[in-house]
């Protein structure tokens, strides 16, 4: 009888895989926003059971939480609904099933999973797991790749996304300002029409 992680794991691939396919059989764009936040967080499960945690905390922070705001926000901008898919292209259907064919031809050749003498563990690991004590000092491997080894690469992924978000700001006031014709940094009240003066409700009654 499999043990209650093989359970786990078999459940979220399958959830994955509707996913998928529902975000590909959807039209309206608001609910594959919804969904492709739910692939990201059945992503994110299934990071940690495999022991993967401090890639599923940034697959639920990034695709889940900040991707699906950008996208939401993208949405102010663009039409509910995609419009209708081209014809399907017999050549192109034509490539994806021979590059899939090939892909799953060569599964059995790759390392099996967490085997110590694959050739990515014996490449640069063993120079990371030495010089995590030695070099930097820190007890968790993690945080030393990601704060030392490649800092450079953390910092362009804040970058990129903190320049994601200013994009969709600036969007998303300049159409607001274009839709109701006042600008936020001068009305205090949005909703007030500067063209009519204001009536006292004291001298209504």
């Amino acid at each position: 009888m499999p043990d209650i992680i093989t359970i786990v794991d078999i459940v979220l691939l399958a959830l994955l895989s509707i996913t998928a396919v529902a975000i590909l059989m959807m039209r309206h764009l608001f609910a594959v926003v919804a969904l492709t936040g739910a692939f990201s967080l059945l992503s994110a499960g299934l990071l940690v059971t495999l022991d993967a945690v401090d890639v599923a905390f940034t697959e639920a922070a990034v695709g889940a939480g900040i991707s699906t705001v950008l996208m939401l926000g993208t949405l102010a901008l663009t039409r509910r609904r995609e419009s209708r898919p081209p014809r399907l292209s017999p050549i192109g259907l034509l490539i994806i099933i021979i590059t899939g064919a090939a892909l799953i031809y060569a599964t059995p050749d790759m390392p099996k999973f967490g085997d110590p003498n694959a050739p990515s563990h014996q490449h640069i690991i063993p120079s990371y797991i030495k010089g995590s004590q030695d070099e930097i000092g820190i007890p968790n491997i993690v945080t030393t790749i990601l704060a030392s080894y490649r800092s450079f690469d953390t910092l362009g992924e804040v970058a990129v996304i903190f320049t994601a978000g200013m994009g969709v700001i600036i969007l998303l006031g300049r159409r607001r300002e274009d839709e109701h014709g006042y600008s936020e940094d001068v009305a205090a009240y949005p909703l007030v029409d500067e063209g009519k003066p204001e009536i006292d409700d004291e001298a209504e009654t």
